[in-house]
């Protein structure tokens, strides 16, 4: 009888092959995890070398999202197309920027003008004052002279940086930030689409739903954030004048545009008015520095409550860090933009790592 035939089993596989799975894959993982590490790398030192021209996008997109939220607030209120909507906006801004230059230029360029020569004299005056007591000339022994001030005060509009530098390069930063920003606003599917399609399709609306948060956010921010700024200059301007504080306009301009940056921005404000106040008295040097409170006061309260009640609750400790973390890195355009970048990274972290790694729900007090 023939013995039935036996499945023909393969012959055992040598240890190298049993083990060479193993080993791709691990050497796949080694690969990615590098290639990984080389594009963040990467993505690093492109972020360090164009620090400039990102921030420059940035406010851009800032300028967009605060014409978007105008324009579209608008067309819901007069029931017209946005777009049209957008034109009449941008027709109305370019009306009061114009109108406001041609009526207060002469004045802004004369008061700049001598405010550059008052907060020298004022240091200098001060500093008079203070060698009179001895402990105040130990703990002012380190400020720096008048001139180096007025040195560094000049270096200021070119360090604002973003692109260009210079008096002219920072006119040129605004043009870009406006025209750019217009650009932006008229189309804005155009451009989120396009990052959309960046994304894997499993997590495109998911990613859609950031970036419309994103926007929410900021333009609420934005559109708080500029009657604070039209209120707080406003309300410096007709204060220091009421005091008889001299160059009330343009201190009063100077408070209004830094208010743009919560906490730092009132206190480089003040500075100079109550140095000049103080040349004078130092009785209205004391009322200045209580107008400035006042007024502080007012918006840290009841303005910004409400900016905040719309967009998202930053805590201060977090704004100034990330201020002078900004600061440090990109100089004084950094300071400026520090919180949108803030209330911006807020939104990416909790919607992304809290709500989509952890699994943790964010109550809506906590998102803005």
């Amino acid at each position: 009888m023939r013995e039935p035939a036996r499945s023909a089993s393969p012959p055992p596989a040598p240890e190298e092959q049993r083990d060479a799975p193993p080993q791709r894959q691990l050497a796949k993982r080694t690969a990615l995890i590098d290639g990984i590490g080389v594009l963040f790398i990467l993505g690093l030192a492109a972020v360090w070398y164009a620090a400039d021209a990102l921030l420059l996008i940035f406010a851009c997109i800032l300028c967009a999202v605060l014409l978007y939220k105008l324009s579209d607030m608008l067309a819901r209120r007069i029931k017209l197309k946005r777009q049209w909507s957008l034109a009449l906006v941008v027709l109305l801004l370019f009306a009061a920027i114009g109108l406001g230059g041609w009526a207060m230029a002469p004045q802004v360029s004369e008061q700049s003008t001598k405010l550059a020569e008052a907060v020298p004299k004022s240091i200098q005056q001060l500093k008079g004052v203070v060698e009179e007591y001895p402990l105040l000339k130990k703990l002012t022994a380190g400020l720096p002279e008048p001139e180096q001030i007025v040195k560094q005060m000049s270096s200021l509009v070119p360090n604002a940086g973003l692109f260009f530098g210079g008096v002219l390069g920072a006119i040129g930063n605004v043009v870009i930030i406006l025209f750019v920003g217009i650009y932006f606003a008229a189309s804005p599917h155009l451009y989120t689409n396009g990052v959309i399609k960046l994304v894997p399709q499993a997590k495109r609306h998911r990613a859609r739903q950031v970036l419309n948060k994103i926007g929410q956010t900021l333009a609420s921010w934005l559109l708080g954030k500029s009657v604070s700024m039209l209120i707080v200059g406003t309300a410096t301007s007709i204060g220091l004048s009421l005091l008889g504080v001299p160059l009330a306009l343009i201190l009063g301009i100077i408070a209004g545009l830094l208010d743009f940056v919560p906490y730092l921005g009132p206190i480089m404000a003040g500075v100079p008015a109550v140095l000049i106040a103080f040349s004078i008295s130092p009785d209205l040097a004391l009322y200045t520095v209580l107008l400035f409170a006042g007024v502080q006061l007012v918006e840290g309260y009841v303005l910004q409550p409400l900016i905040e009640s719309r967009a998202v609750d930053l805590p201060p400790a977090l704004t100034i860090v990330m201020q002078l973390v900004f600061g440090t890195l990109f100089g004084f355009a950094g300071v400026a933009l520090a919180t949108p970048l803030a209330a911006a990274l807020k939104v990416l972290v909790q919607m992304l790592y809290v709500e989509d790694v952890l699994g943790d729900k964010v109550e809506e007090s906590e998102k803005g």
